[in-house]
């Protein structure tokens, strides 16, 4: 398999060797660069040596965007509550992001030491990988998603001491917050212990979250 294009920025170069990864995927029509400047605002501990890995999706037709050409890392059939997707595709992309946290562990870089992080589609994407990958991994961030393939998960949880922090705008109008809601539900349901926090916002990040992100990354590096 050929590896994702990727933007990577090492937080505190000179806290080297490099012991943390964190694998951060985009939303739709966004690209590897919409996250890249979040890094420095997360407050990260000086002594830590991170690489942030940014992957570029793929450009595909988006149904629900007329078949607009655009990147995505699944095509969505529906605009629906429920939005009906590719179920191939995000296991096509989730495969791509394995490969990923494979290359890190090429790299060095423990599973147990490597954060997997999406927003919106990015997000469903996250939880897929997450959750059906065959090693430990050091945490999950959900920001404004889905559990888009809840139904074809396993009914057993690979790691249930999986650390999980989710994150949604109450006034969300893209990805609703009873999502967001429902995805808490499921994994409570299947021995996972997620975090649910909620921002005054819409489809997108604020400040205070970003520094709650920082906090929750800093536990996961000790």
């Amino acid at each position: 398999m050929n590896l994702l294009d990727c933007v990577e920025v090492v937080h505190n170069p000179n806290a080297l060797p490099i012991t943390h990864s964190v694998i951060w995927l985009h939303g739709l029509g966004a690209n590897g660069h919409d996250f890249e400047p979040i890094v420095p605002e997360l407050d990260l501990d000086t002594s830590c040596g991170v690489r942030f890995i940014f992957p570029h999706a793929p450009s595909i037709p988006v149904t629900i965007n007329g078949g607009y050409v655009m990147p995505a890392w699944y095509d969505i059939l529906e605009a629906s509550l429920d939005r009906k997707i590719d179920v191939g595709q995000i296991e096509q992309s989730s495969n791509a992001i394995k490969a990923l946290i494979l290359r890190e562990m090429e790299r060095g870089i423990p599973s147990e030491r490597i954060v997997l992080a999406g927003f919106s589609q990015g997000g469903a994407v996250a939880y897929q990988t997450a959750l059906t990958f065959d090693k430990p991994l050091a945490g999950l961030l959900a920001l404004s998603t889905y559990l888009a393939t809840k139904d074809t998960l396993s009914e057993k949880a690979m790691n249930p001491s999986l650390p999980i922090l989710i994150q949604h705008g109450t006034q969300d109008p893209i990805v609703a917050e009873v999502l967001g809601q429902q995805a808490v539900f499921w994994l409570k349901q299947h021995g996972f212990k997620p975090v649910y926090q909620t921002y005054p916002m819409a489809h997108q990040v604020c400040l205070p979250q970003i520094k709650a992100i920082g906090q929750w990354l800093n536990q996961r590096f000790v």
